[in-house]
Formats: C-alpha cells, structure tokens, sequence
C-alpha cells in the first residue's frame, strides 16, 4: 500500500464520504494499461490482426484497448508507430472535443504528445494543428512522438501561453487545455509525485490553472469549444476551476463537467470539463508571409532527390539553418509571424532533410520525412520481425543486388526508417538515439 499524505486522504475522505474506502482500495490493485491504435498509420480491424497483446476496449475512446503485460514500448510495432501507450482514463478528453478535419485546432500543454497525437487522429491529417510546450525540456519527446506516429500537420511551438495569444486571437476551433496540475490521479502509476504534493502546490497548481485558461480564452473563437481536464481529484483544480472561469467569463456556457476515479473505472482518474464559447468572432487566416526561401540550388537537390526515390511532392518548402522543411496546410501562413520573436521556438510540419551540393550524395534525408511515408509514397524493403529488430539495433541487413539508393525499411507495411541500398547491402540509417 503506497503511504499516502495524510492531508490527502483527509480531504478525499470528506470528499467521497461513503465511497472513500473503495477508493482507498483502488490503490491496492494494479494500474490499469492501456494503448491507442494510430489510425493515421493502421484501422483498428487491421491492429486487431497484428496485435502481439489480448484487447479490451476502453468505453470511451474507439481506438483505445485495455492491455497486459510488459515491454508495451519496446516492440516494433510501437516503433513503427503503430501505437501509442497512454494510461486509459487520460484517453477521455479529447472524445469531447468533437474535432473535424479541417478545423484550426490548438493542444495548449501538449508534451509528451498523448491527447495532441489523439486529436490528430480525429483530423486526419486535414486543418492546423498546433501542439504548444511551455517547457523547453519536454519538447523534444513531443516532437519524438508526433514524428514516430507520422503526423503530418502538426506545428510544434514552445511558447508561453500569454504569448501564444497575442498571436493566436480569436483564431482556433477547439483548444485543449490538458492542465499542468498536482496529479493526484498518477501517485499509483509514478509513486515519486507524492512526496511533492501539498495543500500549497495545489494552490499553486489552481492559480496557474486560471492564467491558462484565461490565455486560451483570447485564442478560441465565436462557437468554439474548449476542453479542460486535469489527472487530479481536488475541487480547487478541478469544479471549482470551472465554477470561478465561468463567473469571470459569462460568455460561455458549460455543456459537460465529469469526474473518472479510479474505484468506479479501469484507470487511474481524470477530470474532464466542456466549455462553449457563445460569443465572439473567428479570426481570419494569417496572410502570407516571407520566410526563408531555400535557394534554387538546394531545391534542385531535394527535388532531384524527390524524383528518384518517392512518389508525392512536397510544397511550402523553407530552408531552417541548414535544414530543409516542409510546412502543413495553413502553417505558412502563420508560423513566420512567431518568428519574429525571440521568445519562442518552435518546429515546421515535416522536416524534410539536409540539402548538400557540395557532397557526392546531394540530399540526407531526414528519419522524420520516413515515419510519414508508406509504401504507396516511397521506395521500400518490407522485413520479417527478426530483420526489423536487427534493423532497430542499427545493423545492416541484406537486400536485392539491383536495389540502390534510398528507401524506407517497412514492417507489416509501418515505416520504420531509411536505409541505403548498395551493392546487396541496406546501410542502417536509423538515428543512434532511436535504436534499441
């Protein structure tokens, strides 16, 4: 039994009242897992067929499965980005954004990608989808896992929220606000957030709740929806976070509020809150703006690339340093405009790869260019299960003598990454911190 804070257990006592011992031994059991099938990369029929592990939906999200076992992160399938391991209750949010393809959609505390990576399922690669990270260190796992389950229009920013929103008025559909909170939903699955809980960081947590939500009140539109949820069970945080936003914003209305706790479900807690903005206009788009064009040299390289080795074009092309990118739909117009300060960060759709003239091989691709292409689009070597291992481990392996140039190594028809044909021979080029 996890020692948990005495303050704690008061408070939840007078909470739940009757129910408070199941609740208490909830804590007992064995954390629930889950996985959400990527169906940017896979349906759910044809994960069903694949699956190393026995399934169980989860109620309330379709491509969510109740799982066992270990190494749930360590198989090919999760490389490939076939799947995502997510605990099941946090899968109850974003269902309640309703999104669409085609809608301008904003992810407020996105990293590590769980819920951002979820609503872009529902867009189906179709609208803008931007996945903001405060917090620099977290963004490169963000970034990680949105290029491993191939989203191809998602703009990753690292921005304060209140900055966000001098450049974001009035302009987003539907904004998530997956609150950074005092987790009290995670002591079971990460035992070392208890000794950091107190009644001050809930307070604290609660007052950082409300500038956010006042942020992504600037950026959301006339008959726009915002979702708030936090993995915590205190009232501060959770109702009355909602209670206090409404009496200060009386021009939305709240359509749903439920509390998951983990003695009534399979998970470990989650607070979800819908909230409708009455009001208001939606922004125009951004008009376009001049960014850093690639110079003809470099665009002949990559296109010259492109010829040879896929079967799609890419537009909206820009030069980052020396690296060349791709922008999604709509991204180029607003991405350059960020740019113009220097206190944010941020990464385009797709990076491409590296042009290079001046080198016998004109053009390196980049792994995350790979993990968005299928066979269908690219040249590719399909692999058994025991040559994708060796392949994750950054081997070569044998392929066809009249293969040559550079192709994506596919199992199951899941891109894993590139690799160079020459000569009977599949040159690894997987990136190092990637192999297993």
């Amino acid at each position: 039994m996890l020692e948990l804070p005495i303050e704690f257990l008061e408070r939840m006592r007078a909470q739940l009242g009757d129910s408070f011992p199941a609740f208490l031994q909830s804590y007992e059991r064995e954390s629930h897992k889950a996985i959400r099938v990527n169906t940017l990369k896979i349906s759910v029929e044809n994960f069903i067929k694949i699956s190393p592990f026995a399934l169980s939906p989860v109620p309330w999200e379709p491509s969510g499965f109740f799982v066992n076992g270990e190494g749930l992160g360590k198989t090919v399938l999760h490389a490939a980005g076939a799947y995502y391991v997510q605990e099941p209750s946090a899968m109850s949010a974003v269902p309640e954004l309703e999104v669409e393809p085609g809608e301008r959609v904003l992810d407020l505390c996105s990293a590590p990608g769980g819920k951002g990576t979820q609503i872009a399922q529902y867009m189906k690669g179709k609208g803008v989808l931007v996945l903001n990270e405060p917090v620099y260190a977290r963004r490169d796992i963000l970034a990680q896992n949105v290029e491993r389950l191939g989203i191809k229009n998602a703009t990753i920013t690292c921005a304060d929220p209140d900055f966000l929103a001098t450049i974001f008025e009035n302009y987003f559909d539907k904004i998530l606000v997956d609150a950074p909170c005092s987790g009290e939903g995670m002591f079971k699955k990460e035992p070392n957030a208890i000794p950091e809980w107190s009644p001050q960081n809930v307070k604290m947590c609660a007052e950082r709740q409300s500038k956010i939500l006042k942020a992504a009140d600037k950026m959301l539109c006339g008959g726009g929806r915002l979702v708030y949820s936090t993995c915590t069970f205190s009232t501060e945080e959770d109702e009355g976070q909602i209670e206090n936003f409404l009496k200060s914003h009386t021009n939305y209305k709240l359509i749903k509020m439920k509390k998951l706790l983990p003695h009534e479900i399979q998970g470990e807690g989650h607070f979800v809150a819908v909230l409708e903005k009455c009001d208001g206009k939606r922004a125009e788009d951004f008009p376009l703006l001049n960014s850093s064009i690639p110079k003809k040299s470099d665009i002949r390289a990559y296109r010259g690339w492109e010829s040879a080795t896929l079967n799609l074009r890419f537009d909206n092309l820009i030069l980052d340093g020396d690296m060349l990118m791709c922008f999604a739909d709509g991204a180029q117009n607003f991405t350059a405009k960020l740019t113009q300060s220097e206190k944010w960060r941020f990464r385009h759709s797709i990076f491409l790869g590296k042009p290079d003239t001046k080198r016998f091989t004109p053009f390196i691709p980049s792994h995350a260019l790979a993990t968005r292409l299928t066979p269908d689009t690219a040249q590719f070597i399909e692999v058994d299960e025991p040559t994708a291992i060796k392949y994750l481990r950054g081997l070569t392996f044998d392929c066809p003598q009249n293969y040559k140039g550079w192709y994506i190594v596919t199992y199951k028809n899941l891109s894993l990454g590139w690799c160079k044909a020459v000569n009977g021979t599949a040159k690894n080029h997987l990136p190092k911190g990637l192999r297993i």
